[in-house]
């Protein structure tokens, strides 16, 4: 298996390759040569397994440049008792009938990104040994709040690595930002800009390709890599749990093999859904993926019309981590769309980059329609949907996983479709205390952690050890910078 560029096809690199990379030198984005197939009796096998069996399934056809030993080695210490609090890893609760949530927040920082980086770091370190890089690895990540606290945990004190962060100071919740700002290790910054998400990738992505930089990063036994959606080793694990709820739904005999459902996914990168577009390719059988978005409906917009338009209003919203106007991972589709047309990818992203604007073929506009649903809910929307999934029953969820309910909920009524679904639930309702109660009719006052508490009180759950202990943790990151200082930022931290 090989990985090509989405701006270039004649790239031709292995999967280490491409993880350690994290990016293509020429800014595209790496994406599998083929996707490789699996079947309805793989399916009934991986039932019977682990979530970590499971995992090492599927990395086997993705990697296969790796030798099952190394890829043991990855997902064994990724996917055990200590990193997540069940022993299923990802957790399915029934909502209603037909209807599933699939939590994906029992791990260290309670959201899904959890589930790729806490292996993330051991398939990079992995990738590096095997070419014999000898370079210190440096991840830079731009986060809308989840992303960089998972990443900061699953690379602290990770030998040969440094990891800076970089998040919008407005842009994340207070239980976020103190997540990141008292983060531990020896190898790790963290950083606020001026400006939103988009500001902070735009800025990481600039770093990324700017051969200057690289040179003199070269120069210290450095090298940059990327722990955000972009880098294909946080995308192919996301793939598995998606197989992994297939196998399981089969296995409890709520679906029989061959079935069809639904994915529902709360999204601002896209790389999430992605992920479920990946697993349906790779012979998962999925209906409809129904994408859902807040305030920032871009993806609504466009997946509605094919025209891609970021020149919007911004909106700081109450489900921050889909306060995203740029869709990363959207190239990516949009490479396997048109036939791996890289020209046209160059043309599209190149007026993204100039004008904030792209329309797609008439073709491309049908292939999107037929995979895909969108839809949308304002703050208002998302509250009220959290009210009413808690009142019908009994079931707590943040205001990301809400906006996903509410958009499901449209689509069934628009569609009629009755096809069983499985919604991805993206963060424990404790990051998002404050607007949850508020949701719940409850009255907002005290600090973050005195939320917390009053959630726990209401909700029945039990505060997550990993943020129940952060009240009293101290602040180690203060620094906020503009964001056209993001580079000077990044040589000090380093020291180069």
């Amino acid at each position: 298996m090989y990985y090509k560029s989405t701006r270039n096809s004649g790239v031709n690199v292995t999967s280490a390759q491409a993880i350690a990379q994290g990016i293509s030198k020429d800014g595209g984005l790496f994406v599998p040569s083929e996707l490789p197939k699996i079947t309805m009796e793989d399916i009934t096998a991986l039932g019977e397994k682990s979530y970590a069996e499971r995992a090492l399934f599927v990395f086997s056809k993705y990697l296969t440049d790796f030798t099952e030993a190394e890829i043991r080695y990855c997902v064994e210490n990724a996917y055990n008792g200590k990193n997540f609090d069940t022993e299923n890893i990802a957790e399915l609760a029934h909502l209603f009938d037909g209807t599933y949530m699939l939590e994906l927040w029992h791990g260290p920082t309670c959201a899904f990104k959890d589930m790729a980086l806490q292996i993330l770091p051991f398939l990079l370190t992995t990738s590096a040994k095997k070419q014999n890089l000898g370079k210190k690895i440096v991840i830079l990540v731009a986060t809308s709040g989840d992303t960089g606290k998972a990443a900061l945990e699953g690379f602290k004190d990770v030998e040969d690595t440094q990891i800076l962060v970089f998040y919008p100071r407005d842009g994340v919740s207070a239980m976020q930002k103190k997540q990141m700002t008292t983060q531990e290790g020896s190898n790790v910054g963290v950083c606020a800009i001026e400006g939103n998400f988009d500001d902070a990738q735009n800025g990481v992505k600039a770093i990324f390709t700017n051969e200057e930089i690289a040179d003199r990063l070269d120069k210290a036994g450095m090298m940059f890599s990327s722990a955000n959606s972009i880098n294909w080793g946080r995308l192919a694990p996301q793939i598995v749990y998606y197989i992994s709820t297939y196998a399981q739904l089969v296995k409890d005999g709520e679906i029989k093999a061959g079935e069809k459902i639904n994915i529902v996914v709360p999204t601002g990168n896209f790389g999430n859904i992605l992920a479920g577009y990946y697993a349906k390719k790779m012979g998962i059988p999925v209906n409809k993926l129904i994408c859902a978005s807040n305030a920032n409906n871009v993806l609504t917009d466009f997946i509605s019309t094919g025209i891609y338009d970021r020149n919007r209003p911004f909106h700081t919203t109450i489900s921050p981590s889909m306060d995203i106007l740029i869709s990363s991972n959207l190239e990516r589709l949009l490479y396997h769309l048109c036939g791996e047309d890289d020209a046209q990818i160059r043309e599209w992203f190149g007026k993204l980059a100039e004008t904030g604007r792209y329309e797609v073929t008439d073709e491309v506009k049908k292939l999107l329609s037929e995979e895909f649903y969108a839809g949308c809910c304002d703050d208002a929307e998302t509250k009220k949907c959290i009210g009413e999934i808690f009142d019908k029953y009994s079931y707590t969820c943040d205001t990301h996983t809400a906006v996903a309910v509410k958009v499901y909920e449209d689509y069934r009524k628009a569609t009629g479709d009755t096809t069983r679904t499985v919604i991805a639930s993206t963060a424990s309702p404790f990051k998002f205390s404050g607007s949850v109660l508020s949701a719940l009719g409850e009255e907002v006052t005290g600090d973050e952690f005195d939320l917390v508490g009053k959630l726990s009180d209401k909700s029945g759950m039990t505060i997550p050890a990993s943020l129940a202990g952060l009240k009293d943790k101290e602040i180690r990151f203060t620094q906020t910078v503009d964001k056209q200082n993001m580079k000077d930022y990044v040589f000090k931290a380093l020291g180069i």
